[in-house]
């Protein structure tokens, strides 16, 4: 198994369940946390000190960083190595970023993602990252490499992190690389594909607004059914992988709409494997596909909710499900 980013190590990504749903038509699942406002004010925010970056200086690259030297500041302190030119970063918006972590006064670094090669998502949200992260990078703009300085109680705080070698007295050094943001408007760009007229017909558009999806009136597939509707260019997901995404989910019999993010002010974060002990299906037609793409995944009953149905909702026993999942990003 692939080692997690201890970054998060303390704050796991919320996962949506699809367990409990009924017809929910604009509440589509739990994206990463949807925390309350801090009580707290916010960090003054300084521009150092901070440790020269001594190699691996272009946007992408792993860096090196020097060792923090004299005392850190008491404040956060956060400065622009590498101007983007992309989207303004707000807070609630879902980041993909690589990143270096390590400690001010040994320069032990400890975590980093470029080695992992798998970007890290995560909203800018309270409760889902720390909240040095969270202030820090609100602000900024999509292509930026950005180095900040985290003290403890914008961090860990004095509890530290013991994982990963933190203690509640370390103050933190940070490069990140922002790479993409998004938002609950997002949308894939992908290449739209054929569609097989005997599938529901789903819509192309690519404004963040719920795709229209027309359930043919036949009977449904008695198998699996994974197929693009949108291809994107991303890497394929794996079983392992935790994905950021729009849904909607529909039944075949009426296409009466249970479960969606598009529209519903927010995204789905979930983790394949999780999802496998819940619909199966989705997982599965979920598993292999390409980052970037809008996929039509019809569950038969067997891989989905079978005769156990969540009650009160348009789900029932024996109920093929139908779902379009716009994949954003994977982690």
């Amino acid at each position: 198994m692939r080692r997690r980013s201890l970054l998060l190590a303390a704050v796991p990504a919320g996962l949506v369940t699809l367990a409990g749903c009924g017809d929910d038509s604009s509440g589509g699942g739990k994206s990463g946390a949807s925390p309350s406002a801090s009580s707290a004010p916010p960090p003054k925010i300084v521009d150092g000190p901070l440790p020269a970056v001594t190699a691996g200086k272009e946007f992408g690259e792993k860096p090196t960083v020097a060792k923090g030297t004299g005392d850190p500041s008491k404040n956060l302190a956060v400065r622009t190595l590498i101007a983007g030119t992309g989207r303004t970063l707000v807070e609630n918006d879902f980041v993909r970023a690589d990143y270096l972590g390590q400690i001010w006064d040994t320069g032990k670094v400890f975590d980093n993602s470029y080695d992992r090669k798998r970007p890290l998502v995560i909203q800018l949200a309270q409760g889902s990252v720390i909240d040095g992260w969270r202030y820090a990078l609100t602000g900024k703009k999509v292509g930026s490499r950005v180095e900040i300085a985290v003290p403890p109680k914008w961090g860990y705080g004095t509890s530290g992190n013991a994982q990963a070698g933190i203690k509640g007295t370390d103050t933190l050094v940070f490069v990140i690389d922002v790479l993409e943001s998004f938002n609950s408007k997002s949308s894939v760009h992908g290449k739209p594909v054929a569609q097989d007229p005997a599938l529901p017909k789903v819509g192309t558009n690519t404004d963040g607004e719920v795709p229209k999806v027309t359930v043919p009136k036949t009977d449904p597939p008695k198998k699996l059914v994974s197929a693009y509707v949108l291809e994107g260019d991303g890497p394929k997901v794996t079983a392992d992988q935790t994905i950021l995404c729009q849904f909607q989910g529909l039944v075949w019999d009426g296409g009466k709409t249970f479960q969606r993010t598009y529209g519903s002010g927010r995204l789905s974060q979930f983790g394949v494997q999780q999802m496998e002990q819940v619909v199966k299906g989705l997982a599965q037609g979920l598993t292999g596909k390409k980052v970037g793409s809008r996929v039509l995944i019809v569950v038969p009953p067997d891989l989905g909710y079978g005769d156990n149905p969540p009650s009160g909702g348009a789900v029932k026993k024996g109920s093929t499900l139908v779902f379009t999942v716009d994949i954003l990003a994977a982690m």
